[in-house]
């Protein structure tokens, strides 16, 4: 199996690349020449969408869609991660990350976020969200001021309470 994580970050050079090893289960090397697998791998393509992929790379793939886990996995792999932090605190973490989503920001948080949300705010000694602790700590969970300011604006009490 080959793992291929964010592929749309990759450049245009290494997509053309991919599609002989997506058509042929080979690869050319121009000092080498071209190594065919014996066996084709299973190769696993993973994209955040931040480009479109050419259309020829999306031919020959299957297409599956794996949304953001319901709150609660959220909580499991925020404990997971951050063994200190409090069930209440990653609880309210994770509401407050699907509400930001659901909100108008560009650059929507993910469980890595929430993961980072949840450790400043363990290391700050905070066991509970509170609007105060959230602000101070906001970069951690939506990198763009813009989003900031989007959810500040919004209504951070809302975001973080749910009220």
């Amino acid at each position: 199996m080959l793992l291929i994580d964010e592929i749309d970050r990759a450049d245009e050079d290494f997509e053309a690349f991919l599609l002989e090893l997506l058509a042929d289960a080979a690869v050319t090397i121009p000092e080498l020449g071209t190594i065919k697998a014996t066996h084709p791998p299973a190769i696993v393509l993973t994209s955040n969408r931040t480009r479109d992929l050419h259309d020829a790379v999306k031919r020959r793939c299957l297409y599956y869609w794996i949304d953001y886990p319901d709150a609660g996995r959220v909580v499991e792999i925020v404990r997971r991660r951050v063994p200190g932090s409090s069930q209440t605190l990653a609880v309210q973490v994770a509401n407050a990350v699907a509400r930001m989503r659901d909100s108008d920001v560009q650059k929507p948080p993910g469980i890595a976020e929430a993961i980072d949300w949840v450790a400043a705010l363990d290391l700050l000694g905070v066991d509970h969200l509170e609007v105060e602790s959230a602000d101070r700590t906001l970069g951690s969970v939506l990198k763009y001021s813009e989003d900031q300011e989007v959810v500040r604006s919004a209504g951070l009490r809302e975001m973080v309470q749910g009220k």
